[in-house]
């Protein structure tokens, strides 16, 4: 296991909400799992000395869950499509965006939304994005195979698939795999072929992977030869020099998503430290952190554009002209019942 796969196993083993580091107290950063990186926040350490301090959660529903339970954190990291659900359980509040110089800098196809800029008012400050998709073993898998998303019901990888533990993402995957490319206008027969298609999938699952550092153990180990992942993954593997192959462009497409930063109401902490904080993770010098980290791409497009494309390229950041399935805010509804079944389909229901 590589250095950055031991960090992130650290992470992880903490409990979803535990503090992994006391290091800076004016500040409680709730974060996923491996994000505590001295270089995604470097201005910030610059100037107070040490990191924040860091809570961890391995997905977007386990962290609502906490903090809509008490737990008191500064600033919390979801993805797009958790943000209506945060404002109306009046969790959050709206950021200051004179205090956030780099605002100008988001590409707007970000803040597209009026769940995150609604009349001028800032609720999401949007820093990182990236894919999930195919990623495969090299050795193993032909590329014809993993050039569908049948891979996932192929019953030639029984037990050697590994799937997340993330609505989200198997949704994403279940929608595609069934010709839906929008997620904002899942009519009720294609969410029971996708529920179909997903049960399918789940006869030939192993281990539903919960992080990163889960699913490059799975793969490293030979266990699992096929997974719908994200960048870090592949990032990380072909760092550790495993032949492994992150395919964004399946007949049937890939998903993209993008996560960033929301300001809780009654932060027990600076909200100035809160403030520096967030200008630290979405100015241009960290994109490159983000890139060489975690294999993600940044939304501060001065600093997006400063990485050679090459290096986007090595990454699998670089545009793709695919199908893509975007993760973006859909009717809390549907989601909460996408939810649902994902829970009964793990099940054996």
């Amino acid at each position: 296991m590589n250095m950055r796969n031991i960090v992130l196993a650290a992470a992880a083993a903490f409990a979803i909400g535990s503090p992994a580091l006391a290091a800076d107290a004016g500040l409680t950063v709730f974060d996923w799992a491996g994000f505590d990186q001295k270089n995604l926040v470097q201005t910030y350490v610059d100037k107070y000395g040490a990191l924040p301090t860091y809570a961890f959660f391995g997905d977007d529903d386990e962290a609502f869950q906490k903090l809509s339970s008490g737990f008191k954190v500064d600033v919390a990291h979801p993805c797009s499509q958790m943000i209506q659900k945060y404002r109306d359980a009046g969790l959050i509040v709206p950021w200051d965006t004179s205090k956030i110089p780099d605002f100008k800098n988001i590409a707007p196809r970000f803040l597209n939304s009026k769940v995150f800029v609604d009349n001028g008012t800032v609720w999401y400050i949007p820093t990182d994005y990236a894919y999930t998709a195919t990623l495969y073993n090299a050795d193993k898998v032909p590329a014809a195979d993993a050039a569908s998303l049948d891979v996932f019901v192929n019953p030639k990888y029984k037990g050697r698939i590994s799937l997340p533990d993330n609505s989200d993402d198997v949704w994403a995957l279940a929608l595609l795999a069934t010709g839906v490319t929008d997620w904002t206008t899942v009519s009720d027969a294609q969410f029971a072929k996708a529920a179909a298609w997903l049960r399918e999938a789940h006869k030939n699952v192993v281990s539903y992977w919960t992080d990163p550092s889960n699913l490059n153990q799975l793969m490293q180990s030979g266990q699992v030869l096929v997974s719908w992942s994200w960048n870090d993954s592949a990032t990380q593997l072909k760092a550790a020099g495993q032949h492994v192959v992150f395919n964004r462009s399946p007949k049937e497409g890939a998903s993209s998503w993008f996560c960033g930063w929301v300001h809780m109401k009654n932060a027990p902490g600076d909200p100035q430290k809160a403030y520096d904080f967030v200008n630290a993770f979405l100015g241009k010098d960290t994109a490159k952190g983000l890139l060489d980290d975690m294999g993600y791409a940044s939304t501060n497009t001065v600093g997006e554009n400063a990485i050679p494309h090459d290096e986007l390229v090595a990454h699998d950041v670089d545009p793709v002209t695919t199908t893509l399935l975007a993760q973006t805010p859909l009717d809390q509804k549907l989601r909460d019942r996408m939810v649902a079944e994902f829970q009964k389909i793990k099940s054996g229901f």
